[in-house]
């Protein structure tokens, strides 16, 4: 017989973040090998936008909260702990499927699909955190 140990939620909920900051990290690098985007971004531009300061701030607090959220799930209180994975969770939904505006290539889509699922993996571990 082989044992199967229940998995402490906090366990779950930072494994899953971690999960998706790789593919976050991931699906950045290889947006560099799609046609075009090197000599855009030597150009200083990423889709619409323009790199700038305030565009590479706001890139990197999107990337903070997930990357946070990995110790923050291990560190937290229970109930602070359930809410702000519900929140951070639900929050990186909408920037996650606007990555796919624009052209985007399969393995974007595909990316896209398994984040917005560890997400709501995210929400609903943290949603259906156990009671005493």
């Amino acid at each position: 017989m082989l044992s199967d140990k229940s998995v402490n939620v906090k366990l779950k909920l930072a494994s899953l973040w971690a999960s998706l900051m790789f593919l976050i990290i991931y699906l950045d690098y290889f947006h560099l090998y799609m046609p075009g985007k090197i000599e855009d971004i030597l150009a200083g531009k990423v889709f619409e936008f323009e790199i700038s300061q305030g565009f590479l701030l706001i890139a990197l607090v999107l990337v903070s909260l997930p990357a946070l959220m990995i110790f923050l799930s291990i560190s937290l209180s229970a109930k602070l702990n359930r809410w702000l994975n519900i929140i951070v969770g639900a929050i990186n939904i909408p920037f996650i499927l606007f990555n796919l505006a624009g052209e985007a290539w399969i393995h974007m889509v595909v990316g896209a699909i398994i984040q917005v699922g560890l997400l709501c993996l995210i929400i609903h571990y943290a949603w259906r955190w156990p009671r005493i």
